[in-house]
């Protein structure tokens, strides 16, 4: 008799004290966290596909690439558009695919992921995410290992949508001390870059992101400012999103076009190790060169009263 799947698959359930933490089959990405009464995740169902890309592991690049066009080596690749409406390639390739489940313990999960070389990537990954409560909150370490003979370009980003208990995204105060924005083009590609300083996306003191729509990507972060921090309206709760140091870009987005209900509920923090359209330029890409593991490691620490 066949068994009927939930969309997203097996889950793995993890718990810490008054934590705890839901991680899907599908995408290998985190479906639910929350610490007390506090869904610190804007997550979804576990019968639900992930909307918005709600807490899905971007690799092998987040964010977007041109056209799906990229030369890597000398050797001309041309990716899938899975962003039909802007004409790119967008959000690597591992958020639809089953991943399983290695190590498994009350606090923590290991799940992996073999990413094979197919048109427009043509090259093995294993890519292995450890998702763990601790007692400053959640933390992710992410390893991918190239298992082809051939060096092969690699970024990785984490879409989570994060909310705070009595305060709507306007009155959200966000602290993130980065210098520059990109400058983007109506399919949200870089075209340049701009300083924030003085300007309305100047967040280097915690400020309330008001009527602001932002589908922004920030860097030149200032010394040990890999972080993101959010703070309610009335100080009470805040939470802090940080990275290893790999981790030079940020996205903040609003989700002003995420459909309703989700639209504008909630924010995303999205850690990147390179920026948009990484594959083309080659800013900040990372190559693995084969049999190497690269690792980094982010994570959530949630304050309370």
């Amino acid at each position: 008799m066949t068994s009927i799947r939930p969309a997203s698959g097996d889950q793995w359930v993890i718990t810490s004290g008054d934590q705890r933490a839901v991680v899907a089959e599908v995408g290998g990405g985190l479906r639910a966290y929350s610490v007390g009464g506090w869904d610190v995740l804007d997550g979804y169902a576990q019968d639900e596909v992930a909307p918005g890309a709600a807490g899905q592991i971007l690799a092998p690049w987040p964010n977007r690439i041109r056209d799906g066009r990229y030369t890597h080596r000398q050797q001309a690749h041309e990716l899938a558009l899975t962003e039909p409406e802007h004409h790119n390639a967008a959000h690597g390739l591992v958020r639809w695919l089953p991943w399983r489940a290695e190590a498994t313990a009350t606090d923590s999960v290991q799940v992996v992921c073999l990413l094979t070389a197919q048109p427009g990537y043509p090259w093995h990954l294993r890519i292995a995410t450890t998702w763990s409560l601790r007692p400053d909150g959640l933390h992710a370490e992410h390893a991918a290992t190239n298992l082809s003979a051939q060096p092969c370009p690699f970024g990785l980003g984490i879409h989570p949508y994060l909310r705070l208990p009595e305060s709507t995204v306007d009155e959200t105060q966000i602290t993130l001390r980065a210098r520059t924005r990109l400058l983007v083009d109506d399919r949200l590609l870089p075209i340049g870059q701009a300083p924030v300083a003085g300007t309305d996306y100047d967040f280097g003191s915690p400020r309330a992101i008001g009527a602001a729509k932002l589908d922004t990507t920030f860097t030149d972060l200032e010394s040990g400012g890999n972080a993101v921090t959010m703070t309610s309206r009335t100080g009470e709760h805040a939470l802090r999103v940080w990275g290893d140091e790999v981790f030079k870009w940020w996205q903040l987005f609003t989700g002003d076009t995420v459909p309703d209900p989700r639209r504008r509920r909630s924010i995303a923090v999205e850690p990147m190790t390179c920026p948009p359209n990484a594959f083309r330029s080659g800013t900040d890409l990372i190559t693995l060169q084969p049999g190497e593991t690269w690792r980094a490691t982010w994570g959530v620490t949630p304050i309370r009263p």
